[in-house]
């Protein structure tokens, strides 16, 4: 089963059936505490009329604080409705408590929950305390047992104030989420405007040549064949000069570079789950053909540990080292997942070994990973150096 199909990510609303019975699941675990008040109704301590309104009451309570808790978002604004549903909660609450004694006070909990989960911070933060002190003050007047309303008044404020700080968490995750998709489709724009500038500057004076030649030759070639020639000869010039110019631009745009890639393995493994540790920027000074190869090893690496480790954690780490036969730097890319799958090396590893060649390089790959308990097999590092001479400066 796709664990994409059972997970339900935070500040993302459930997609599809599985995933809001997870949800309900993970909400319906808390309702374990309204024992209290099941048991007073099956105890047989009142009459049938009132044991069938407690149960009546007790079973809208619980629909209407599953309802108000599962349907609103950390997005939703302080609107009317959940002021609304929250002083039904409250007043039901009242009711039953006045009606069928002590037990029913830890309905005011899951109140000052409702109150955490769904209303802004500046809200919650003075109607918790309210729904506290009605819980207290309701107990004293009614002449409650002083142990039980001092033990529901802890579980009160520390439920509705937990709920504001996991409000408060999910809506900064979405917040974050919109953010990076943004900063994300801005850097696309912004990269478009530049190749398309880019391909102004090197294609508008060439095709313009082209074209301006191309007139001259029509006109040339009745009375001057030879000169009309010659123009077509530089015709065929320019746009092989056009299309160097071109190929090497689109080359640019494809080679892949280290902090692109390093931001690039950030993304993945957050997206996977994976707890990252990668470097933030990538040492300066490197030259082309070496980082285009680190560039490379490390994309394939990270994708291999995305697709096919399930690890927890991965750790990337560049390190430059000075060897006898001079400067290299060393990427290293180490899980703590299943280790290798077989003894032949994959297509990926081939494709990383055929590319350090090309610069002398050289690959390592060993079992075991970062953290504790990655000995013994569990866990996959790989290794690769390339030769950097004197090329390398220091890191940012």
């Amino acid at each position: 089963m796709n664990d994409d199909e059972t997970s339900v990510g935070i500040g993302r609303p459930p997609a599809n059936p599985r995933q809001r019975w997870i949800k309900l699941l993970w909400v319906g675990i808390w309702l374990a505490f309204m024992s209290a008040p099941v048991k007073d109704l099956t105890d047989g301590g009142h009459t049938p009329w009132a044991t069938a309104f407690g149960t009546l009451g007790l079973l809208t309570f619980v629909g209407a604080y599953l309802l108000l808790v599962l349907s609103r978002t950390p997005m939703d604004g302080d609107d009317r409705s959940a002021h609304a549903w929250i002083a039904f909660l409250g007043a039901l609450a009242v009711l039953l408590t006045l009606t069928l004694g002590t037990p029913w006070l830890v309905l005011f909990v899951y109140v000052a929950v409702s109150v955490g989960a769904t209303l802004p911070l500046r809200t919650a933060g003075w109607l918790i305390p309210a729904v506290t002190a009605a819980l207290v003050g309701l107990g004293l007047t009614a002449d409650h047992p002083r142990e039980i309303i001092t033990a529901l008044v802890f579980p009160a404020l520390l439920g509705g104030f937990s709920m504001t700080g996991v409000r408060q968490l999910i809506r900064t995750t979405i917040e974050l989420r919109e953010a990076r998709a943004t900063v994300a489709q801005l850097a696309a724009n912004e990269e478009r405007l530049r190749l398309a500038r880019d391909l102004h500057d090197l294609l508008g004076h060439s095709l313009s040549l082209i074209t301006l030649k191309s007139e001259l030759a029509g006109r040339m070639l009745p009375g001057h064949p030879e000169q009309a020639a010659a123009q077509v000869a530089d015709i065929e010039k320019v746009s092989r000069q056009a299309l160097i110019d071109v190929r090497s631009a689109v080359t640019g745009y494809r080679r892949p570079t280290l902090p692109g890639e390093l931001a690039g393995a950030r993304t993945a493994l957050a997206a996977a789950g994976i707890t990252a540790d990668v470097p933030a920027e990538a040492p300066d000074g490197i030259p082309q053909e070496p980082e285009e190869v680190l560039a490379w090893a490390l994309r394939e690496a990270v994708t291999n540990v995305v697709r096919h480790s399930g690890a927890r954690r991965c750790t990337v780490a560049l390190t430059p080292r000075q060897t006898l036969d001079g400067r290299v730097l060393e990427l290293s890319v180490a899980d703590d997942g299943v280790g290798p799958s077989g003894t032949k090396p994959g297509n990926g590893l081939t494709g990383i070994g055929e590319r350090l060649a090309a610069v002398d390089g050289t690959l390592i790959t060993t079992a075991g990973g970062p953290g504790p308990g990655s000995g013994q097999g569990k866990g996959y590092t790989l290794t690769l150096s390339v030769p950097l001479g004197s090329a390398l400066g220091s890191t940012k």
